[in-house]
């Protein structure tokens, strides 16, 4: 069992050294910086990764596989809720037309038509993609929807 008298003394921590204060000190002149590079000059801060003249460790392995980066493209999504109030009945929803209407803004790449709310006006959907819940309520209203990239 550990009593109280067991327990060595506890320094919280380090006590802060004042440099450049004499040489005397122990750090004084270069103040514990050394004699000249990046780290004695003034605003020095260590890059991370940086590992002294080692090749730092990111690079010291090799990059390995395919990422899909830049090349994946963004779809604009439109839920059904949003092309009932956008659209009035016999119109096509299209890429094209809900940039005429002002639903998008800038570069397109395709639509995928989301199924949250109700479509309750027959309308005619073209769209890259649609979802599961989306293309049920489609087809339980007979609308006609056409997929296509």
């Amino acid at each position: 069992m550990i009593e109280l008298y067991d327990l060595g003394s506890f320094v919280p921590r380090k006590k802060k050294v004042r440099v450049g204060r004499g040489n005397g000190s122990r750090f004084g002149t270069t103040c514990g910086r050394g004699m000249k590079g990046a780290g004695s000059r003034s605003g020095y801060k260590k890059r991370l990764g940086n590992e002294g003249g080692n090749l730092p460790f990111f690079r010291r392995f090799p990059k390995r596989g395919f990422g899909r980066g830049n090349l994946a493209k963004p779809l604009d999504v439109i839920n059904l809720d949003q092309i009932d109030a956008l659209f009035s009945d016999g119109e096509e929803v299209t890429l094209a037309s809900l940039k005429e209407k002002g639903f998008f803004s800038g570069p397109s790449y395709g639509l995928k038509v989301l199924g949250r709310g109700e479509l309750k006006k027959k309308v005619s959907v073209s769209a890259c993609k649609v979802s599961r819940s989306a293309r049920l309520k489609l087809d339980e209203n007979g609308i006609e929807c056409v997929t296509a990239r």
